[in-house]
This record gives structure tokens, sequence and C-alpha cells, in this order.
């Protein structure tokens, strides 16, 4: 099939666009032609893929996305696709690929009436609606099974629409023979000893994340806890205001921002724990690479995959989040005997949960929505 894929924004180390190149190269692996629509695309270059950037105009987000969708309307007609596939929420669609959580349920529970007077509530409840209408035909790609409520209940859309995916994290996370060494090497290039804890946080979006949450969180330690523990960021994002308040709690020494990389499954290897306070978040693939990978998990419910944690046994997932919770179960955590054990559990789960099959499964359904 020829098929356009659309998407606001690609760059390496999104969640969103890390399951759009996934998916695309599960596609391209079984022959179709794929044409990519997109305003930005940061990084490599992907084989395979025919990119088409728009420049899109507009002072803010939501006009910069509505002149995007009308300048690719002309090329989507003279195209003849057979499909559209879009990642992220806009009209047109065939298929949607659910990575964002329901806008208008969101909206609706931490602003108030105001907020719905401004042109972006107007504009993005539109465009949720332009997917999840009953009177569009969109197949849906759902990939946290906790959304489909929200959706239906704002929206009414049919439950025969929603195709629910099993995660999809890369086998490259699966901790491998030799994770000793690699973690023993990690630490030695970053000078952190054998006895010293290394907190990990993965991901862009810094906010939504709770990399404030994580940062109060560790000032709280205790002395002896805190003298002997880091915490490394990897993700995209602007990091100023969160060295700041590292800055403000002083502790700026013992938090490092590494950037977005490429080589996140050997931070996976080197940490003793990972800290996945999000204030919200549809699924959490990382959740499931820490697992596959024995790192220990602490994070809340908010996040779709966070049942993964508890059926595995893999750490500790609070039912809600309050911040001296959080401080002490890090605490509890970090002196625990469990860890070895969460390791074990998290390495055993990886081998026989079907935490991998996302790419195949999404393509199944885009194959079966040719009219």
């Amino acid at each position: 099939m020829r098929i356009a894929f659309c998407l606001f924004r690609y760059f390496p180390y999104g969640g969103l666009q890390r399951d759009f190149i996934s998916i695309a190269r599960e596609a391209l692996k079984r022959g179709h032609m794929i044409d990519v629509y997109t305003m930005r695309w940061e990084g490599k270059f992907e084989p395979g893929l025919a990119i088409r950037t728009i420049a899109a105009k507009g002072v803010r987000n939501h006009t910069r996305r509505e002149d995007f969708v009308r300048q690719i309307k002309p090329y989507l007609k003279q195209g003849h696709y057979d499909l559209i596939v879009g990642f992220n929420k806009m009209p047109g669609l065939d298929v949607y690929y659910a990575a964002d959580t329901c806008y208008q349920a969101k909206a609706r529970e931490k602003h108030n009436w105001f907020y719905r007077l401004t042109s972006r509530y107007r504009h993005s409840v539109a465009y949720e609606k332009a997917v999840f209408s009953p009177e569009v035909k969109t197949a849906i790609l759902l990939i946290a099974n906790s959304q489909q409520e929200a959706f239906m209940s704002y929206y009414h859309t049919p439950p025969e629409r929603f195709h629910l995916l099993p995660p999809g994290i890369a086998r490259d996370r699966i901790a491998p023979s030799n994770a000793a060494h690699i973690r023993a090497q990690v630490r030695e290039e970053h000078d952190i000893e054998k006895d010293e804890f290394l907190l990990l946080m993965v991901g862009s979006g810094f906010k939504t994340k709770g990399v404030d949450r994580t940062l109060l969180a560790f000032s709280q330690l205790p002395p002896y806890l805190k003298n002997k523990a880091v915490v490394y960021i990897i993700g995209k994002d602007n990091q100023a205001p969160f060295e700041k308040q590292a800055e403000q709690l002083g502790i700026s020494s013992r938090v490092i921002f590494l950037g977005g990389r490429d080589d996140v499954p050997r931070y996976l290897l080197a940490a003793d724990l990972l800290l996945h306070p999000a204030y919200n978040e549809n699924t959490g693939t990382v959740l499931l690479e820490a697992l596959a990978a024995g790192l220990p998990v602490l994070t809340t419910s908010v996040c779709g995959y966070s049942p993964y944690i508890i059926a595995a046994d893999a750490g500790k997932v609070l039912t809600t989040f309050n911040q001296d919770e959080f401080n002490k179960t890090l605490v509890d955590m970090l002196i625990s005997p469990e860890r070895a054990r969460w390791k074990k559990n998290g390495i055993a789960f990886a081998k026989v949960a079907d935490i991998y099959s996302m790419p195949e499964h999404a393509m199944d359904v885009i194959e079966s929505c040719r009219s």
C-alpha cells in the first residue's frame, strides 16, 4: 500500500516519535511505501521513508498546526494514498495512533470554565472531535486501555473503533549477558562508586514526567543517603528551571542532566532505581524498559503501564501521588534488601510477557483498514 504518516514533529527522544519510527519500520518491512508529513524533523533521516517537511506559519502552536493541516491537504489528495495515518489528532485520518490522553477530560479536570473560552481549547477539542466523533470512521490504535472510557464519555465513540495494542519496547532494553560489565563501565565513566546510588529519570517533557518531584524527594533524603547518591536525568527539554530548582534545594552538584541520548540501555543497567513520578502519562514506556533491564521502579498509578510493575513485582507503584509518601518510599527502596529481588523479577517477567509486539499489531490493524 501507499500510506501517508502525519505527525507534527519528529525528534529521536520522544515516546510518540519512537513508536512512530518502529511502526514505520514494520510497514517498510512489509513492503509498503510510506510518505511522512511533518512540520519539523530532527535527527537522522530514516532509510526508506519519503519525508516532506512543511513550513507551517503561526505565532502559537495551535495556529501552526492548523496551517500544517491546511497545507498537507492537497498533497494527501494528489498522493492517492490507500490510508492516512496520524500520530497526532487532526482531521482527515483513516487511522489514529492514540499516544496522547483525552484533552477534553484533562482540560475540564484541571481548568475552570474561562479556559474553555480560549482559542487553544477550541482548536484542541475540534481536532480531538475530528478523530473521536461517532460521525467519522477513524480507527483508533489505543495504547492505554484506561483512556478508552474517557474518549467514549466525551465523544460517544463507538467501542468497535478502538483497537488495543500491546506495548512495544525495543529488545535492546533486555539485560544482556554482560550487563554487569556494562554497569561497571558506565559507572566508572561517571566516577560513581560501587556503594553510591544512581537514581535515573528518562523522558522528554521534564515537567510532565515530574522532575520537580524527584528533586524535592532527593533533597529530603537523610544525609547518609543523599551524600552517596546522584540523580541522572536523560531527555530533551528545557532544563534551566530544574537546574535552578536543584540549586535552590542545595543539590545541584548531585543532579546531572545528560540531554537526549541514544545509549539509554547502558544507563538502565548502570542505575539502582528508576524514578517516574509523572503528573500524567498515557503509558510510560520507560517503566517497561527498566523492568526488562532489571532496574527497580518507583512510579505512580497515573502511568498507563504501571500495572506491569505490579504484575512483575519489580518495584513500587503509589496509588496517588503525595510528595511526603514519595519521599518516604524512595528512602525505603534505597535501603531495602528487596532491590535484588525486584531486579530478578523484572528480568524474569520480561522474558515471558508480550511487551515487544506493538509495531506488528499496529500494522495488522492498519492493513485491515484498507477499504
